[in-house]
């Protein structure tokens, strides 16, 4: 397992999704993962720490957990097949632990407001991962920069 931190989330104007980059900040290495409007509305929310005054449904989760003393230990981006990714929630409640299976998108959007670490199995990261080349500068990946291009300000209109 590789502990991996939120790098940013693009609008990819090509497909019309967004995409959460997670990085291994030891290595370089991101996964992409498409996400949903609403999911990376949630994430968003949680990157940015920006709550509403009435519970969000991923908000809602982490006060059902915290409420039953429970605590959100990690979560787990385990699996990829058939182009779909698939995570878990590792909750410990009542000194036992818990695994619930998830969409990555929700465990992410959980793990931001929990404050629990991320993690995505080597698998997957040798499956769909993508490293850094030397000659490329450290603070993007090649492909993001890509993404950027092809954006325009019409991609950032707000529809709510």
């Amino acid at each position: 397992m590789v502990e991996m931190k939120v790098q940013g989330l693009f609008f990819d104007s090509e497909t019309n999704q967004s995409i959460v980059v997670l990085k291994d900040e030891a290595t370089g290495r991101t996964l992409p993962i498409w996400v949903g409007l609403f999911e990376a509305n949630a994430i968003t929310m949680g990157i940015e720490h920006t709550w509403t005054p009435r519970p969000m449904t991923h908000d809602l989760i982490k006060n059902i957990i915290e409420g039953m003393d429970g605590i959100v230990r990690k979560i787990t981006v385990n699996d990829l097949r058939s182009n779909t990714f698939y995570a878990i929630i590792s909750l410990e409640v009542d000194g036992r632990v818990v695994e619930i299976d998830s969409r990555p998108s929700d465990a992410i959007a959980l793990a931001l407001r929990a404050k629990a670490p991320i993690f995505v199995a080597e698998k997957v990261l040798e499956s769909a991962g993508h490293m850094e080349p030397k000659t490329q500068k450290e603070t993007s990946d090649k492909w993001i920069d890509d993404l950027f291009d092809k954006l325009k300000p019409e991609d950032f209109k707000s529809e709510m």
